[in-house]
């Protein structure tokens, strides 16, 4: 089973119906085409509540939908002070911190390397693997990408925050467990699931 983000409308990829079920199910038809076609429709904003697809062979439809795309992985994580989470603002919504691998580098140590650049803090413990998410984007040239983010629980000590401007973070902050509803609504729903895996 996988599910990815297309323009924040969710792409599932189930072997079976799933209840409740969206208005947009469609079956697998075999050819690469089908999804070149169906992230267009989703692109287009036509339907908020995403599209299930459903494939005879769900890892074999995986790999013909990021066939079509150029994989960017990335890691970042969600990180605890206190049982408050660090969250930060950028491009009108909340969000992790995150960004790409880069070359040489395993996910883990990215996913901490990034997490320091974007906020300013320095000593991370490193937790569990949390929930993969993926997401596609188009490049300025229309290039279609598929990023999957690869994210860790993270406890910290330090309090003090400072967002990485140069990348378009307005602020960093630690937001309490009863704030924390109201946060995640404004993100992207591909980051529900880990805030809520994370708060568990």
């Amino acid at each position: 089973m996988y599910t990815i983000y297309v323009n924040d409308c969710p792409l599932r990829l189930r072997s079976e119906a799933i209840e409740p079920r969206p208005e947009l199910t469609l079956r697998y038809p075999g050819k690469k085409q089908f999804f070149l076609q169906l992230t267009d429709t989703l692109e287009s904003g036509s339907y908020e509540d995403g599209a299930l697809v459903i494939c005879p062979d769900v890892e074999k439809a995986w790999e013909a939908f990021k066939g079509l795309h150029k994989w960017i992985p990335a890691a970042g994580g969600a990180v605890w002070n206190d049982n408050k989470l660090l969250c930060i603002h950028r491009r009108g919504s909340w969000d992790l911190p995150k960004g790409k691998i880069d070359e040489g580098e395993t996910i883990a140590e990215a996913a901490i390397r990034e997490v320091q650049e974007e906020t300013g803090i320095h000593q991370i413990d490193l937790g569990e693997a949390l929930p993969t998410t993926y997401h596609t984007y188009r490049t300025k040239k229309g290039k279609r990408v598929l990023k999957p983010t690869f994210w860790f629980q993270m406890q910290t000590s330090d309090a003090v925050l400072v967002p990485q401007t140069e990348e378009d973070i307005e602020k960093a902050e630690w937001v309490g467990l009863d704030e924390l509803p109201n946060i995640k609504s404004g993100m992207y729903r591909s980051l529900h699931q880990v805030v809520d895996a994370a708060s568990e």
